[in-house]
């Protein structure tokens, strides 16, 4: 009797420490800024803020892993290409969303960024989330606002698509993606034999001082991949407002307008042009605007594209 009583015990113990095993194997590490996040599963309801960031979810096949996204349609950023991809999803909120609208859609993840549908000691954060089961994956580029990284490049929208890849179990796909996306950049950037980086300054919004983007941004990324250098990379920040005396200083070769919200690019450029504070920079003098849509100049798949308007606006003969 004792001897069936400690194989019970024994046997019972060997099914604990296997589940336990099976268990720790399956759980997944990812760091996120200045986190480690854990999971022991895959989202099932996920939930995205932002036109770029959702479109990294819906290239990894994740739609339905997701129950919406917030973001788009406040800020005016959702082009023809991205409508057909989130008519699937309703959108839960048009700008960023409340802790409420997150914890009424029973979400179980939720993949923005700060200033990407969170705000440094605002009510969605990662700590205020989690009471209510919901983990956060930060957006890699936006990390500079919590804490010290190094300058942007590719390799932050990269980490991205991996890291969601590990989350969503789809490890594979994600890192097929990206051995794409650094092939056709290679290719892309291959077409470029200039020597001496062009001087770019991205235009995003603002008339009395603008807004732009500085060291630590996206087209930082962009614009050194087509083979030119952003005028403003002194800014150590990631997106900010500058003076026009600056850009005006630094003399800018070829401008980028950053297209989205109520003023179009169309009315940037012409704001620009017509200035007659501006008729000495080179790029308004040789009318050198390259326009790049909101989707192409945040970290998300249509980098890519971007990377290639972006070279045909610098080196068209």
């Amino acid at each position: 009797m004792k001897i069936t009583k400690l194989i019970k015990t024994t046997f019972i113990s060997l099914i604990t420490i296997i589940t336990f095993t099976q268990t720790t194997l399956a759980q997944k590490n990812i760091q996120s800024c200045n986190r480690t996040v854990s999971f022991n599963k895959p989202p099932e309801r996920a939930i995205s803020n932002d036109v770029n960031l959702t479109e990294m979810m819906l290239v990894l096949g994740l739609t339905d892993k997701m129950v919406g996204y917030t973001g788009i349609s406040g800020w005016k950023t959702l082009d023809k290409e991205m409508r057909s991809g989130v008519k699937k999803l309703p959108e839960l909120s048009k700008k960023y969303p409340s802790k409420e609208v997150l914890v009424g859609a029973d979400a179980d993840f939720f993949f923005a960024g700060w200033n990407y549908g969170m705000k440094v000691g605002g009510e969605v954060t990662p700590e205020t989330l989690e009471p209510f089961g919901i983990k956060v994956y930060e957006l890699t580029e936006s990390c500079i606002h919590i804490m010290k990284k190094n300058k942007v490049t590719m390799e932050d929208m990269y980490n991205d698509i991996l890291n969601l890849g590990v989350i969503f179990n789809v490890e594979q796909r994600a890192k097929n993606l990206v051995n794409k996306y650094k092939k056709e950049i290679a290719s892309i950037t291959s077409q470029s034999q200039k020597s001496i980086p062009l001087k770019v300054f991205v235009y995003d919004s603002g008339e009395d001082k603008p807004f732009t983007a500085g060291l630590y941004a996206m087209p930082t990324a962009l614009i050194e991949a087509a083979g030119g250098k952003n005028v403003m990379e002194t800014f150590k920040k990631s997106w900010g407002t500058v003076t026009w005396e600056e850009v005006i200083e630094r003399n800018p070769e070829v401008i980028v307008i950053v297209n989205y919200g109520n003023v179009t690019a169309k009315q940037k450029r012409k704001f620009m042009m017509t200035n007659p504070a501006f008729a000495q920079i080179d790029a308004v003098k040789n009318d050198r605007f390259v326009t790049l849509e909101y989707v192409e100049a945040t970290p998300g798949p249509r980098n890519i594209k971007a990377i290639k308007k972006l070279m045909k606006g610098f080196w068209k003969k």
